[in-house]
C-alpha cells in the first residue's frame, strides 16, 4: 500500500489494540485484519458526510461483525464524527460510554444500526438497500442514489439470517448492495475448518450475487474490486482474504487475536512490526489531518446534493408524510354500521386496506402467509426483482430475515414496515424484535393465529408461552385487541408509538363486538378499561385481552343470574396499563377483592394482577389439535366452567 494509505490504516489497527487492552476486554483481530480495506473504501468510495451524520443520501457503512467495533469507532472518530472523541474511544466498554462493546445504535452518530448478534447487519443492509430502491422509485435516481456496505465475517455468514437475507437480497436484484466479507477463517474456538467447508462463491452465485475475491491487505486489489462494484448490476460480495490480528508477529492468524488483548508485550511487537513508534491513543497530526480531509470530502458532495434537494423539496416531504387518523376514524364509523362477528386479522386487514388508499410511508410484507396473515390488499403493489415501485415485499419462508430487514428500513428514512407471520413464529422473530425495541423503532409486527383458538393445526402451532415471552421485552409493546373497534385502535397506537415497536396479535375465529359506540377517544391506549359492569356494586373483577374478553363478558352474564356480580376489564396492552397513572390502575385493579383473568396462552404475566387470592384461567402447557371450541372445553375455557370455579373463590 502507498505508505500513507498504510499509515491510515495503521491508525485504526494502533487505536483498536490500545482500546481493547485499556478496557482489557474486546475484539481486536476483526479491526487490525479489515483496517486496510475500511481505509480505501473511506477514502475514495464511501459517500458520507461527518457534519450531517443523517444526511438522507449518504452512503449506509454497517458492520455486521459487531464484534468488530473498535473498526467502526476508530473511522467515526478519525474522519471526524462529533459523537466520538478520543476520551470516549479511551473509554471502549465502559459505562455509559458510546463506544460500547458492541455498536449500538445512537441517532446522528455515524452508527447506522446495533450489532453484535452475528448476522444481524446482514439483514439490516438488506433492509437500507431496498428502503433506498423504494425511494428512489419515488423521488428519482438525482434525489436517491446511495449504496450499502456492510462488513461481514465467517461467523456472520455460518447464521441462518445471513442465508435467508442474502436469498432475498439475490431475487430482488438489489445492485447497490456490496458486501466486504472478512474472510480470515478464524472463528473464537479456532479456524473455521472446524465448522464449515462451504464453497463460498458458489454460495453466493447460487442467490444470485456477484462474487470477487481479492487480497484484503492488497490497495490495487481493494481498490480495483471497489470501483468495479459501482456499476453493478446485482448485489455483490467481496471476498476479502485478511489475517486476523494483521501485525501482530505472535497472534496475527490464530483465535488468540480474535475475543482478548493482545497483551502488552505482543502489543509492543506490534509497534515495531507496524513502524507504529507511538504512544498509546497517540495520533501524529499529519495522519490525523489526512483523516480529517477524508471526511470533510463529503461535505462538499452533500452541498452540491442540496441544490437539487431543494428544488424537489416538497416533493419528498408529500412522499415522505403520514396522514393515518382520517383513516382510522373512517374506520371506526364503518364497524358500527357492520356489527357482526369478525376475526381480529380480518379487523386488521379492513384497516390496512384504508391506510394504503393514500400514499404514505408504510411498506407491507408477510413471510409466505398473506393470505392467512391478511397483510396485502388491492390497495397494495408488490416489490418485484428490479421493480421497486411497490408498497408489498413478499418475504418468503424467512422469518427472521423479514425482521431484520424491516430494522433496516425503519432505520433508513422516514419508512414504517410492518410484517406479518402466526404468532408462534415469533420465535424466529425475537432477536430482531429486540434489536428494534432496543434501537427504539417504530417497526410493526402483524402476528396471527394467537392462540389455541387457530384449532386443528395443533400445539406444534398452537402459541403458549410466546406472549408472556414478548410481554418481557423492554420497549416493546403487544397489543392483543379484542375486536375490530380495538384492532383499529391498536393499529392506531402502533402507528403513533414511534419510538416502540409493537405486535398486534390477532385471531384466527370470529369475535363478537364488544363495542357500540362511536368514540374519537382511543380507549385502548389506556391499556385497560372497563367494557361491562352487571351492577353497581360487585364482588368480582375480570380481566381478559383478545378473544377472550368474549368469554369474560359471557361468564360476567353468567354469574350474574346466580347473583355475583362483577366487571369485565379489557385489556388490550398491560405496557400501556403499567404506564398509567398510580390512581387508574387501582381503580382497575383494587375495586374487588377477588380478581380472575382469562386468557388462552400462559398465564404467568397475569399473577401480579390477580394476586395470591385470584385465579388465572390459562394454559400453562401445550396445546391439542381439534376443532378450537372442543379445545376450549378441553382446558376449561368457557363461561360455565370459569363461572364455577369464580364462585367457589368467592364463597370460600
Amino acid at each position: 500500500m502507498k505508505k500513507i494509505n498504510k499509515n491510515l490504516s495503521n491508525t485504526i489497527r494502533a487505536l483498536s489494540m490500545d482500546a481493547v487492552q485499556k478496557a482489557n476486554s474486546g475484539h481486536p483481530g476483526m479491526p487490525m485484519g479489515m483496517a486496510d480495506v475500511s481505509t480505501i473504501l473511506f477514502k475514495y468510495f464511501l459517500k458520507f458526510n461527518p457534519k450531517n451524520p443523517s444526511w438522507l443520501n449518504r452512503d449506509r457503512f454497517v458492520l455486521s461483525a459487531g464484534h468488530g467495533s473498535m473498526l467502526l469507532y476508530s473511522l467515526l472518530y478519525l474522519t471526524g464524527y462529533k459523537s466520538i472523541n478520543l476520551k470516549d474511544i479511551k473509554n471502549f466498554r465502559q459505562l455509559n460510554s458510546i463506544c460500547a462493546g458492541h455498536p449500538e445504535y445512537v441517532k446522528n452518530s455515524g452508527i447506522e444500526t446495533t450489532t453484535g448478534p452475528l448476522g444481524q447487519g446482514i439483514s439490516n443492509a438488506v433492509g437500507f438497500a431496498l428502503a433506498e430502491e423504494i425511494l428512489k422509485k419515488r423521488l428519482g435516481k438525482k434525489i436517491i442514489n446511495h449504496k450499502t456496505y456492510v462488513i461481514a465475517g465467517d461467523g456472520c455468514l455460518m447464521e441462518g439470517i445471513s442465508h435467508e437475507a442474502m436469498s432475498l437480497a439475490g431475487h430482488l436484484k438489489l445492485k447497490n448492495l456490496i458486501m466486504l466479507f472478512d474472510n480470515n477463517s478464524i472463528s473464537i474456538d479456532g479456524p473455521t475448518s472446524l465448522a464449515v467447508s462451504d464453497n463460498f462463491k458458489k454460495r453466493f452465485e447460487s442467490y444470485g450475487w456477484s462474487f470477487i475475491e481479492i487480497d484484503g491487505h492488497k490497495e490495487s486489489e481493494i481498490f480495483k474490486a471497489l470501483q468495479k462494484v459501482q456499476k453493478a448490476k446485482k448485489p455483490t460480495v467481496i471476498s476479502c482474504k485478511t489475517k486476523i490480528g494483521y501485525g501482530s508477529p505472535n497472534k496475527s492468524g490464530k483465535a488468540s487475536s480474535h475475543g482478548s488483548p493482545l497483551g502488552l508485550d505482543e502489543i509492543s511487537l506490534v509497534r515495531k512490526e507496524l513502524g507504529w513508534n507511538y504512544k498509546p491513543f497517540e495520533i501524529p497530526k499529519n495522519i490525523l489531518k489526512e483523516w480529517r480531509s477524508i471526511g470533510k470530502k463529503g461535505e462538499n458532495i452533500e452541498n452540491r446534493w442540496l441544490k437539487t434537494y431543494k428544488k424537489n423539496k416538497i416533493k419528498i416531504n408529500n412522499s415522505l408524510k403520514n396522514n393515518f387518523r382520517k383513516s382510522i376514524l373512517e374506520e371506526k364509523r364503518n364497524t358500527l354500521k357492520e356489527k357482526k362477528s369478525i376475526a381480529s386479522r380480518k379487523s386488521s386487514e379492513a384497516m390496512i386496506k384504508s391506510l394504503f388508499n393514500k400514499n404514505n410511508t408504510l411498506i407491507g410484507g408477510s413471510a409466505d402467509l398473506a393470505g392467512s396473515n391478511n397483510t396485502k390488499t388491492d390497495n397494495h403493489r408488490v416489490i418485484k426483482p428490479g421493480n421497486f415501485d411497490g408498497n408489498y415485499i413478499h418475504y418468503g419462508v424467512r422469518e427472521h430475515a423479514m425482521c431484520g430487514i424491516m430494522n433496516g428500513l425503519a432505520l433508513h428514512s422516514r419508512f414504517i414496515p410492518y410484517g406479518g407471520t402466526f404468532l408462534i413464529f415469533s420465535d424466529y422473530c425475537k432477536p430482531s424484535i429486540r434489536l428494534a425495541a432496543m434501537m427504539r423503532q417504530q417497526v410493526i409486527y402483524v402476528m396471527t393465529h394467537d392462540s389455541i383458538g387457530l384449532g386443528e393445526d395443533g400445539p406444534t402451532h398452537q402459541p403458549i408461552e410466546q406472549l408472556s415471552g414478548l410481554r418481557a421485552i423492554p420497549n416493546l409493546n403487544i397489543f392483543r385487541p379484542a375486536d375490530k373497534m380495538e384492532t383499529i385502535e391498536c393499529w392506531e397506537l402502533a402507528l403513533k408509538n414511534s419510538k416502540t415497536p409493537s405486535v398486534l396479535s390477532l385471531t384466527r375465529q370470529n369475535l363478537d363486538p364488544i363495542r357500540n359506540k362511536f368514540t374519537k377517544e382511543n380507549k385502548c391506549s389506556s391499556g385497560a378499561y372497563e367494557v361491562l359492569r352487571t351492577n353497581k356494586k360487585i364482588n368480582l373483577t375480570i380481566l381478559a385481552s383478545g378473544s377472550e374478553v368474549n368469554l369474560a363478558i359471557e361468564t360476567s352474564h353468567k354469574l350474574a343470574k346466580e347473583k355475583i356480580y362483577s366487571k369485565v376489564i379489557s385489556v388490550p396492552s398491560m405496557e400501556l396499563f403499567e404506564k398509567q397513572s398510580k390512581k387508574y390502575r387501582n381503580r382497575i385493579l383494587n375495586e374487588t377483592k377477588f380478581k380472575i383473568s382469562i386468557e388462552a396462552g400462559s398465564s404467568d404475566c397475569w399473577r401480579k394482577y390477580v394476586g395470591d387470592s385470584g385465579i388465572s384461567f390459562g394454559i400453562d402447557e401445550f396445546g391439542k389439535s381439534a376443532p378450537y371450541k372442543e379445545i376450549f372445553n378441553y382446558f376449561g375455557l368457557v363461561d360455565k366452567k370459569i363461572a364455577k370455579k369464580s364462585k367457589r373463590l368467592i364463597k370460600k
